[in-house]
């Protein structure tokens, strides 16, 4: 990867450039036995058309601070680089009622209620479907992303030295995150081609950089597994080896 790149958007760009058609998220539901493999480009598509939504119908720009209620999923690694390309803060399981604004999945929708800025629900349903019943006072992310510009371009270019994440009590800036994902990417042996498996939640630093941010930093991919607890050991090996998984983390 470019050893320039100081924010998530840029990672994204770089592994854009050096191969668009490989896997980036590979996803796994096994509540619901849902699989969605995602490429780069198709990663990046959805990033673009989240940032165009957060910026533009949102009004959302850089330092404002999102409260991220969402569990380990593909879409909620979407939202994680797509507020970073806007320059927004991002809050896992932040507090809504001190928020700029809220993202919510179907389970936390009464907590996410009391954010007084703009509310944004996802159904978490398979392929990415909409609410059957959309709920009130919540922007459906399914019916308002499709319709969504597939380019993005930041009003105010990101800082990197700006506070882009924060998690576990630390305040992270995007270039710190950078480094940081490096790091752990360092640590873990991951390089191009490689294949992390994680089934750890996206609500510490630890499961973010496993999950998403250690695998984008060095050219690697991440197979995203929730629920990953009904999983018998026999399926979980029968993963490994049929993702071509060459490192876990659970």
């Amino acid at each position: 990867m470019n050893a320039t790149d100081r924010t998530p958007a840029d990672l994204l760009r770089s592994a854009l450039a050096a191969d668009p058609g490989r896997p980036l998220v590979t996803f796994y539901d096994d509540a619901t036995g849902e699989r969605v493999e995602l490429s780069v480009a198709t990663f990046a598509n959805w990033v673009a058309k989240t940032a165009n939504l957060l910026q533009g119908d949102l009004g959302a720009g850089p330092g404002d601070r999102l409260a991220l209620l969402l569990p380990a999923h593909w879409q909620t690694a979407v939202w994680v680089v797509a507020a970073a390309s806007v320059g927004v803060v991002v809050e896992p399981g932040g507090d809504p009622a001190g928020a700029d604004l809220v993202v919510s999945g179907p389970d936390t929708l009464d907590a996410a209620a009391a954010c007084g800025g703009e509310r944004v629900a996802l159904a978490l349903r398979p392929l990415g479907g909409r609410f059957p019943q959309p709920p009130a006072g919540f922007l459906d992310y399914a019916v308002e992303v499709p319709g969504q510009g597939d380019r993005f371009a930041p009003f105010v270019p990101v800082d990197p030295g700006a506070v882009g994440l924060a998690v576990g009590g630390v305040e992270l800036s995007y270039a710190q995150l950078v480094e940081r994902a490096r790091e752990d990417a360092a640590k873990l042996g991951l390089g191009e081609g490689s294949r992390v498996l994680s089934g750890l939640p996206y609500d510490g630093w630890e499961g973010l950089s496993a999950g998403l941010f250690a695998p984008l930093a060095s050219g690697g991919s991440v197979v995203l597994c929730r629920n990953l607890d009904r999983l018998s050991g026999e399926g979980l090996a029968q993963r490994r080896e049929s993702e071509r998984v060459t490192r876990t983390a659970e």
